[in-house]
């Protein structure tokens, strides 16, 4: 069997709510609960965000540079950051319980930076191109 179809056969697999559950299924590797793997998703999300604020960000002083990228970061980072608070919102219990505290905390840090950035991006004057 190939790495990829490995691969592919765990992305399919059932993620279970924990390791016993895990290891009644058949399922080789902990996956996470499902709040832990949203958060992670809202995290990555908002990591792209700033990502590709940062980059926005520095090329909007040039004409016609980084408006594409600075209106991507807004919108990841406003999407991880909603996901992120709505996830910390719905979390019955603290840090370790399952519930991806951790991650939803982190999504919503990066989402508002991401957001920034790309408000920045998008606000920040250009320059006016010579004439001549």
């Amino acid at each position: 069997m190939s790495v990829l179809s490995m691969l592919a056969a765990q992305g399919v697999s059932p993620v279970c709510t924990s390791a016993a559950e895990c290891a009644g299924q058949g399922v080789d590797t902990f996956l996470g609960t499902p709040r832990r793997v949203w958060a992670s998703v809202a995290a990555l999300v908002a990591m792209g965000g700033v990502a590709v604020g940062w980059p926005a960000l520095r090329s909007a002083r040039r004409a016609g540079g980084g408006r594409r990228g600075a209106v991507v970061a807004l919108v990841m980072g406003l999407a991880g950051g909603l996901n992120g608070a709505v996830n910390l919102a719905v979390a019955d219990g603290g840090l370790g319980t399952g519930n991806g505290v951790f991650g939803g905390s982190v999504a919503l840090v990066l989402g508002l930076a991401g957001a920034v950035l790309g408000g920045l991006a998008l606000a920040r004057p250009r320059r006016a191109e010579p004439n001549g």
